[in-house]
Parts: C-alpha cells; structure tokens; sequence
C-alpha cells in the first residue's frame, strides 16, 4: 500500500526537528497527526518508531525529566515492535536506548523497579539471577552467531550536475530471512565479482538496479552456488550451465520493500541470480511484495534480504539521475567494489 504524502510529510519533518533542529518536542507534535494518518499496522509501527526517537532525544535535552521521556520513548518502540516484530532497526533503537537507561539506573517502566538510585531492589535481585540463567542458557546460541547480520558496503560513483560524486552504501544482509539469497550475495562479494560493476537501469521513485556480473548490462548473471534451480526449472547440476544457476524464492519471508530494501532481480519465479536493486527512501516499489494469496506467476514477487543503514543519500541521489529510454542512466553508475564490512 502507497504510503500517503501527508504521512510521508509528517515523518521527513519529525526525523528533521529530531535530528536536526534538535526540537523533538515539535517532532513529537506532528508525529500526534501523524498517527491519525496511519492506514496500517506498518506505518503505525513507523511512527511509533519515529515517536520513540524523539522521546530519547527530548530526555537528552530535558535531563530534569529524563526517566519519564525515556520510560515513555521505550514504551513506544515496545509498541512499534507489536505492530512490526521484524524491524531490526526498531529493536537496535530500543536496545541503545535500554543500555542508555541502565546506564541511568532508569527502570524500562515495564511493571516493576529493578534499581532504586542504583540499587537493586528485591525483585531487581531476582531479575539478576534469572538473567544469568538465561544468559547461560543461551550461550551456545550467542556464541554461534557473535556479529549477528553481515553488513556489506558498496563503494559507487556517479554524476551530478557534471560533478563525480563518491560514496559508500552499508547494507545489512538478513541470514535468517533469505539465506540463500545472502550466502549467494556475499559469495559474488567476496570473490570480486560486483567489483567495477554498474547500476544499468535506474527509475526515479522505484528502484536502482545492478549486480550483473556477466555483462554489466542488465542481460546475465548467475547464483553463486548451484541451488538444484536451472533458470527457473528444477534441474541435476550436470544438466545446467553455470549462466542459468539461479536461486529458489524466498520472498515469503515478510520482508517488505520499504524504503532502502535491496531485492533479488528476476524474470520469473525462481529465476534469482546475481542481479539485485535497492529502492530509494521514498520509493514506491510495494507491488513487488509477496501477499497472502498472491499468484506470483502472473503478479511479480521479488525477495528482500536485507536493507541500507547508512548512504541512503547515494541511493536517493542515484535515482534521480538522468536516464535514457531505456532507464539506463546517461552518465555511467559505477559499483566501484563491494566488500564484507
């Protein structure tokens, strides 16, 4: 569903009074409207989100009433989490923000006081003690996956205005979302293959596309592993040229192509291969979203594996160059290289 302009409105003026202005007050006010304008469990989670943002901020600011901004800004990301369990993002701000309130010995304000002026209460103690068990518990877990999600950073180039403009895109890739898409990703990565690469078809308001490791052009590239899929048909390794290895959907996995998704390009279902795009921050790309009952052989589903935490500005910047008709961008877009952060 297409995010309304109002809403859209209301939240680049919130992030900026938060961020910028440092008035979170004023974020919090239009965020207030905001809500009334929410369609969605998504957008709600969103604002929330962004409420929560400016409620930590306004406690930074406003040191005399620091624990209720905070209680109140951790109550909001509990509550966009509801709405929206998969947002990272949301749970990474939550997390700071909690480490920021243990630091302050603020209670979560989630039913009972753990600290009174740094000192633990009973329950607190209780708490400790069962933290400890669980933390033991869950070592083996903890230390199988010490880093939690790969981040990947794609160094491009591009033109503006005549100028040549360099930068970093970081994207961070969800393994236990689409691991196949991952593992073939970071394969391609770490042999070098997206290395001196182009973005060879750029719509403004949807999408920037790339990651053809065959011709540059938007008319090749393969898995990085064989997955037992042959361009699209279930097929024995023997039978299949390494050009046609592609990898099976896995685009039931609720990831949504919000602004900074990056995706698996396609021409049909189980047809993945190395092409991918990132939608821009106010990209509109929803359609390729996988529904409940969609029939994505006549409706495109496309796999999201990951999203941008940092240069978004590249990837808007990106989309909004000149193109011919045939979307390819007039000036070259260059995927200089991609590493493993």
């Amino acid at each position: 569903m297409p995010i309304p302009e109002e809403l859209q409105k209301s939240w680049d003026e919130a992030i900026d009074y938060t961020e910028v202005k440092k008035d979170p007050e004023k974020a919090l006010e239009i965020l207030r409207y905001a809500w009334d304008h929410s369609e969605n469990e998504a957008q709600r989670a969103k604002t929330l989100r962004y409420a929560a943002d400016a409620g930590s901020e306004l406690g930074l600011i406003d040191q005399k009433r620091q624990k209720t901004h905070w209680q109140k800004a951790y109550k909001n990301y509990t509550k966009a989490l509801s709405f929206d369990p998969k947002s990272k993002g949301t749970r990474r701000r939550m997390n700071k923000l909690a480490s920021m309130m243990d630091e302050k010995a603020i209670s979560l304000g989630l039913g009972f006081q753990m600290f009174d002026e740094g000192n633990p209460t009973p329950l607190g103690i209780l708490a400790i003690f069962a933290s400890i068990f669980v933390v033991l518990a869950a070592f083996k877990i903890l230390f199988d996956d010490p880093e939690g999600n790969p981040v990947v950073v794609l160094e491009v180039i591009y033109t503006v205005d005549g100028q040549e403009i360099k930068g970093e895109i970081e994207i961070e890739l969800y393994s236990d979302d689409a691991p196949l898409h991952v593992e073939s990703f970071i394969s391609h990565v770490e042999n070098f293959r997206y290395d001196f690469n182009e973005f060879h078809r750029v719509i403004d308001g949807f999408m920037i596309q790339g990651g053809d490791i065959e011709h540059k052009k938007g008319s090749g590239g393969y898995s990085a592993h064989y997955y037992g899929w042959c361009n699209g048909v279930e097929k024995p390794l023997d039978d299949c040229p390494l050009a046609d290895w592609s990898i099976p959907q896995e685009h039931e996995n609720g990831l949504k192509h919000t602004g900074g998704a990056i995706a698996a390009a396609h021409s049909g279902v189980n047809t993945d291969g190395s092409q991918f795009y990132i939608v821009p921050g106010d990209g509109q790309a929803s359609h390729l979203d996988w529904e409940e009952g969609k029939d994505c052989t006549r409706q495109s589903c496309h796999t999201v594996f990951g999203y941008v935490v940092s240069g978004i500005e590249h990837v808007n910047a990106i989309s909004d160059v000149s193109t011919d008709g045939s979307d390819a961008p007039v000036d070259p877009v260059r995927l200089l290289t991609a590493q493993v952060k």
